[in-house]
């Protein structure tokens, strides 16, 4: 048997390597999955460093949310309060301000994993200062910042360059004086810092002279922490006193915790390259033992037993997936690179956090493969054990009831997760969470839904190759039918494959100009204004940067210019009822309906009121007329619901609205999104405001709703490299099956088949891949598409594709398999005779 094995391998060298090929890239590209999940779960729940870990207690200014150990403190709090004190040994103040950092060219810079980049003060007292000056030196002008390493990286910036800092009322150029780490880390738990003297951020902060928001104490010797901030919480009054190191574990706890969920989402993404992977890894390996059916028929013929046989196959799987497996780990390292560059172009940078070698980043990947081959050489080769050598010769059709009993298996399975999901939307209020837990189940159902498919394609094969016969008719058409017909498992492992290219294409695409269409069309129906000015920067979601305070002010006075609104945003938390973070959004209620049209027609809100959109009314249970209490960044704050509307582009203001006012009361330094101009000309508005962006009512639109689906355009990297891997596997099947037909072709020729209707034969089975495929794969991509809109109710998913989506996913699928069979069809009209009746 083991001279057996190594002359099978010698004879068949190309299947096995062609095989084993589809096993490095499958398993490449699930260790690379693996991989980008487990570093974008380092980069936001594993660093531990922290600008605290040199401080014993912080003194907040009034309160803190309890909720939010990045939320800032609602109140202030005066430095020399401290200077006198025998058991401080130092202090320094502190206030962060959330800002934008831009390079010289325009373009922001992302924050690390989904982080937030913050001005802090740079603290010049070495007991408390966290920072590590790795180039440079620390600012001391007006106009001097350092930053953390990962922004410096992320922004290709180095000592002496320059970049713009969009602040909340005004946008500088700053000079980079230093590079800092915090504890041997490029960038903290809350994201990265730009550090400056501290007058300036006390002065971007808007606090009085001598007050910060918080302030860092260091302990005289001998004091401990909690006996420090003991005293300091019973003499303070109107302020939050906590020790550094619980501020420093509820960091880690919610870091910890978005980094779970962080992980689920990229590990749903992954799980479509996984199930791909794997899907390919079966088949090839699975197509690969079929073709040795007579071989190892015969050899029972001729006294091997059904066991060694078994063990003949699961050894050859062995091997295969043991090389597969290191090679495949180690392939994924620069898979993942590339997912990570993927991502962080589209707003997800994960870079701060370095690759992983752990036990999961390297077995789990190494295992599936070898797992894999082995389920797949179990069914091969208990199959081929069973098969007598009439049987092999014959090629006796197999038994049907096992194929449908296990398609019906996998089919309800499908249909339990469906149903799980249609039940989380009856029973789970609208939300996030609703929609990502419905979605990650239809998903699921899905993929089942292409595995019995799959298992039900050699019946469809019959069908097309009638089809087939009829279409083509003559001698060819004959020969061609009776090829398609008498091995349907043969065409329908190449059809499964593309199938699942199909599925994935078609799927992203019908997504993605369903959501794209829906917000254009409904933003325009909102929009109401001419214009929009925007910033030229980019945030790290892709969407303008926020503006400065007096650009609203600077358009009005514009000739032609009849109404000017800034629209600004902040995140508050709403207190009471139920605890719940809400985004707020604020423009001047005058002339408002000039510039928006909101649906319901909210009224015309006065300071302290605040209309809700009707979604958030309804799920959060709330009523007209109802009192609720917010926590902004001034802190907490009673308003009266006055109203509902409906922005259905979720463009404008997707879940709150108040005035001005109201807004100043909850955020003095909330963000200028964009500013709406009715009237005016773009060029008047651009000398006006310069360095500015002025859009028109289309461009305004398309260019906010690409913002919201840049996260979207993200997964392409996952489905493009799933859809290589299923059409290298449909291409190494074509091939094999091409190389199983050697006698055949041979044979055909000798008694008289020309080389035109040998290729023809194959292009005709290419042709059947095609239909079958196709077929298959769109109606997987309609039906997820449609069992989407009903789950989650959603208006953007709608399974309306435009009409030349189906004839080019239809062509596209044509050429991926006329190419992939054009040389193994040249390769048939040319075997000799004399080699045919040497092959297997």
């Amino acid at each position: 048997m083991w001279l057996i094995a190594r002359r099978s391998f010698t004879e068949g060298w190309l299947r096995l390597t062609a095989t084993l090929l589809a096993a490095v890239g499958s398993i490449a590209l699930i260790a690379g999955s693996l991989q980008f999940a487990l570093r974008a779960q380092e980069a936001v729940s594993g660093s531990d460093a922290s600008e605290y870990f040199r401080a014993d207690v912080l003194v907040h200014g009034g309160t803190i949310d309890p909720d939010d150990p990045y939320a800032p403190p609602d109140g202030r709090v005066r430095l020399d309060r401290f200077a006198s004190r025998s058991d401080v040994a130092a202090a320094a103040g502190d206030a962060a301000v959330a800002v934008t950092a831009a390079r010289p060219d325009g373009k922001a810079i992302n924050a690390s994993a989904e982080g937030r980049t913050q001005l802090r003060p740079w603290v010049s007292d070495p007991r408390l200062n966290p920072y590590h000056l790795e180039e440079g030196r620390a600012p001391t002008a007006d106009g001097e910042v350092a930053v953390v390493g990962h922004l410096s990286r992320a922004g290709k910036l180095r000592v002496g360059d320059t970049m713009t800092l969009t602040l909340p009322r005004e946008t500088r150029r700053v000079r980079i004086a230093g590079i800092v780490s915090v504890q041997g880390r490029g960038a903290v738990a809350a994201g990265d810092l730009v550090l400056a003297a501290p007058e300036t951020v006390r002065r971007v902060a808007m606090l009085p002279p001598g007050t910060w928001r918080s302030v860092w104490l260091k302990a005289a010797p001998g004091v401990p922490a909690d006996r420090l901030r003991g005293e300091l919480a019973r003499e303070l009054d109107g302020a939050t006193v906590r020790t550094a190191e619980s501020v420093r574990a509820a960091q880690t706890s919610a870091a910890a915790s978005e980094g779970a969920s962080i992980a689920g989402v990229v590990g749903m993404l992954a799980s479509v390259a996984i199930f791909v992977g794997l899907f390919v890894v079966a088949n090839t390996f699975g197509t690969l033992v079929r073709q040795r059916t007579r071989r190892l028929a015969l050899l029972g013929a001729i006294g091997a037993t059904p066991r060694q046989i078994s063990r003949l196959i699961r050894l050859e799987a062995l091997v295969m997936g043991a090389i597969a497996a290191v090679g495949g780990v180690a392939a994924g390292y620069p898979v993942s690179a590339l997912i990570t560059r993927l991502f962080a172009r589209d707003g997800f940078d994960v870079s701060a956090a370095d690759a992983q070698f752990g036990w999961v980043a390297l077995a789990v990947p190494a295992a599936a493969g070898i797992l894999v081959t082995q389920l797949a050489a179990w069914r091969a080769a208990r199959r081929a054990a069973g098969v007598s050598p009439v049987q092999a010769i014959t090629e006796t059709p197999e038994r049907r009831w096992p194929r449908l009993l296990a398609a019906f298996a996998i089919f309800a399975g499908a249909g339990f997760w469906y149903a799980v999901a249609v039940a989380v939307r009856l029973s789970d209020p609208p939300g996030q969470d609703r929609t990502f837990g419905v979605t990650l189940m239809v998903l699921f159902a899905s993929m089942l839904g292409v595995t019995g498919l799959a298992v039900l394609t050699p019946f469809f094969v019959g069908p097309l190759g009638g089809l087939i016969g009829r279409l083509c008719r003559g001698e060819t058409g004959r020969l061609a039918h009776a090829t398609i017909t008498r091995s349907p498992r043969r065409v329908s492992s190449a059809a499964s494959s593309l199938m699942l290219g199909v599925a994935l294409v078609a799927s992203m695409a019908l997504v993605t100009l369903s959501v794209n269409e829906r917000f254009q069309e409904t933003g325009r129906q909102v929009m109401a204004a001419d214009h929009a000015i925007t910033a030229t920067a980019k945030t790290a979601e892709g969407a303008p940067a926020p503006l400065a305070r007096d650009v609203a002010t600077l358009v009005a006075g514009t000739p032609g210019v009849t109404r000017a609104t800034a629209l600004t945003q902040t995140e508050v938390k709403l207190v009471s009822p139920e605890p719940f973070h809400l985004l707020v959004n604020a423009a001047e209620q005058t002339g408002l309906r000039d510039v928006l049209r909101l649906g319901g027609r909210p009224p015309a809100l006065r300071p302290g009121q605040i209309a809700l959109s009707s979604t958030v009314l309804k799920e959060q249970k709330l009523r007209r007329g109802q009192q609720i209490i917010v926590r902004g960044a001034q802190g907490r704050v009673t308003l009266t619901v006055a109203g509902t509307y409906h922005d259905p582009s979720h463009l404008f203001a997707e879940q709150a609205l108040v005035s001005p006012a109201t807004m100043d009361r909850l955020d003095t330094n909330a963000t200028t999104q964009t500013v709406l101009v009715r009237g005016g000309s773009p060029e008047s508005l651009a000398r006006a405001v310069p360095g500015a962006r002025v859009l028109d009512r289309d461009a305004y639109v398309k260019a906010a709703s690409a913002s919201l689906t840049r996260a979207l355009r993200a997964t392409y990297s996952f489905v493009g490299m799933a859809l290589l891997l299923a059409l290298f596997g449909m291409a190494t099947t074509v091939s094999m099956s091409v190389t199983e037909r050697t006698r055949e072709f041979g044979l055909l020729a000798a008694v008289g088949a020309t080389m035109k209707q040998i290729r023809s034969i194959v292009r005709w089975e290419a042709a059947t891949v095609v239909a079958l495929g196709t077929i298959l794969g769109l109606a997987i991509a309609l039906g997820t598409l449609t069992l989407l809109h009903i789950t989650t109710g959603s208006s953007f998913l709608r399974p309306s594709p435009p009409w030349w989506l189906l004839p080019l996913v239809t062509a596209g699928a044509a050429l991926a398999t006329l190419a992939t069979s054009a040389l193994p069809a040249r390769q048939a009209a040319t075997v000799p005779v004399l080699k045919a009746t040497k092959s297997e």
